[in-house]
């Protein structure tokens, strides 16, 4: 019998497809939660989403589900390994495996958490308290030693949540990547401190009109390929982007008067996010396909748009005409060639999501390093601002004025999520990694953009990462796509190579 019409598969398809459907419903809950919820619905949020999250749970950990997965394996053992129903198969054994760890009871006190701590945040972060929020974070991690517990660990508890979130990865091979990053950034930011004064970025503070920031920004992606007939903007405290299927993939963003990169940047992130869950194979809906290879795959898309095309020259020799004749009085004497150098200044700074690209891993690697010590109980939640205001002294040379900018900024740890973290900086190399393979393969992908043509690299994009979604582990999907595994290598040389010349900088002997 032919494996897409086995009746086996037909039935773990259907119940996976009820899962997908409990998980997205959930989902929507979020997004409204963040969105337009009014403040009196946090509780009763909370039990909803703790109910569909274990129906959800209890429904896919089921030994018949696990039957099925072990029958089709049997069945499936020819199939071509990059076929829908043999990836299908594998993946779900994968989550089988690791969800059926994790006891229902765990899963509704995540949900509930998360959902409970979330508004907490936001009104520590706006009253630059962390003692308000200290209470849910201890919870938190203790959820998070709880879940690196249940899923079982050779070396250290947080190679259990890395391994949950990027499929192959170690905390050992993160320092790895982390020390080789460090080694390069270090004398790069360096270097760049001593011709501070070749870039000027005042330009991105004289004031822009919100209403217009947002609009600029919604159709600039909808230009560079975010299909609006399948996807929205709204506005949030942090931005971010979710999908709930082909059909419905939303993006939100924030913006300030006072700072142009906060929202137009942050659009064109959220919708580089967007565009992947877009593009992925409508055959692999509501299937656990149906998602990013990893949060380090997904957020290369979104640096990808952001920073390798949003601050390339090409683009804003497309782009600049435009934005100015909308903001002609912040913009009056300003020049394309000054405000492409504006927007990739590169200075120490507080907030992550506005850290321009050399200092941006450092952020990263902050954080990385306070997660394993509080899993360790090495680091007191307590004490989480003086060790967060120490070491970001020693990395970035600031003294972090509040809490508000220092370790109350990111809306993670308001749910239960580490491991996360390390995904934005596999995410950064990534980007360069299939950026160095897309240039191989359109040499003239500066002329397109210039030209205001998305589509060359959008197909290039859909054909060798977005329909695939989750069929590969990061590194099978690198391989196929540029013939080698994760590398340093590109992002260091891009960097290098970049700001070298934005500063004047001597070329780096290496």
């Amino acid at each position: 019998m032919a494996a897409n019409t086995s009746d086996k598969l037909q039935h773990l398809r259907h119940i996976l497809a009820e899962v997908t459907d409990l998980n997205r419903a959930a989902m929507v809950l979020e997004w409204d939660q963040e969105t337009y919820m009014p403040p009196g619905g946090v509780q009763g949020r909370a039990e909803q989403l703790s109910t569909l999250l274990t129906l959800s749970h209890v429904k896919f950990t089921s030994d018949e589900v696990g039957k099925l997965i072990e029958d089709l394996e049997d069945e499936l053992a020819s199939a071509p390994f990059d076929s829908d129903d043999a990836s299908i198969v594998r993946v779900t054994r994968r989550d089988y495996d690791q969800a059926r760890k994790l006891p229902p009871e765990l899963v509704a006190e995540i949900a509930r958490a998360g959902s409970v701590a979330r508004p907490v945040w936001e009104k520590a972060r706006h009253d630059e308290n962390f003692g308000l929020f200290a209470p849910y974070l201890e919870k938190n991690v203790q959820l998070n030693r709880r879940i690196a517990f249940a899923l079982g660990y050779k070396d250290r508890p947080y190679d259990a949540l890395i391994d949950r979130s990027e499929p192959g990865m170690t905390t050992a091979q993160l320092r790895t990547i982390f020390d080789e990053l460090k080694a390069a950034i270090v004398p790069l930011v360096a270097d760049i401190k001593q011709h501070a004064d070749a870039v000027d970025d005042s330009v991105l503070y004289r004031g822009f009109d919100p209403d217009l920031q947002v609009s600029y920004a919604l159709n600039l992606v909808k230009r560079l390929g975010y299909d609006l007939e399948r996807g929205r903007q709204d506005i949030s405290t942090h931005p971010f982007s979710t999908g709930f299927g082909p059909g419905d993939v939303r993006i939100t963003t924030r913006v300030s008067r006072d700072f142009f990169n906060e929202c137009l940047f942050g659009s064109i992130h959220e919708s580089g996010h967007a565009m992947y869950n877009q593009g992925m194979g409508r055959e692999i809906d509501r299937t656990p396909l149906w998602d990013g290879a990893s949060p380090g795959i997904h957020e290369s898309q979104s640096r990808l748009w952001e920073n390798l095309v949003g601050r390339s020259r090409a683009f804003w020799r497309h782009f600049y005409p435009s934005l100015k004749s909308v903001f002609p009085e912040p913009l009056k004497g300003v020049e394309e060639e000054a405000f492409y150098r504006a927007v990739n200044k590169s200075h120490p700074s507080f907030i992550r999501v506005e850290a321009d690209e050399v200092t941006y891993n450092l952020h990263v690697l902050l954080r990385f390093e306070l997660e394993n010590e509080l899993l360790e109980g090495k680091l007191k939640v307590k004490d989480v601002p003086e060790a967060w205001n120490s070491r970001f002294k020693s990395y970035l040379g600031l003294d972090v004025p509040n809490d508000r900018e220092g370790a109350l900024q990111d809306i993670h740890w308001s749910f239960v999520s580490f491991g996360i973290f390390p995904g934005y900086t596999i995410g950064n190399l990534v980007s360069a990694q299939l950026m160095e393979k897309i240039r191989a393969d359109i040499p003239d992908l500066d002329a397109h953009v210039e030209n205001g043509h998305f589509a060359p690299l959008l197909s290039w994009l859909r054909k060798n990462v977005h329909r695939h979604g989750r069929k590969f582990t990061p590194n099978e999907l690198l391989e196929r796509a540029t013939g080698k595994p994760l590398t340093a290598g590109p992002w260091i040389a891009y960097v290098r190579k970049k700001f070298g010349a934005l500063y004047g900088l001597q070329p780096i002997r290496t």
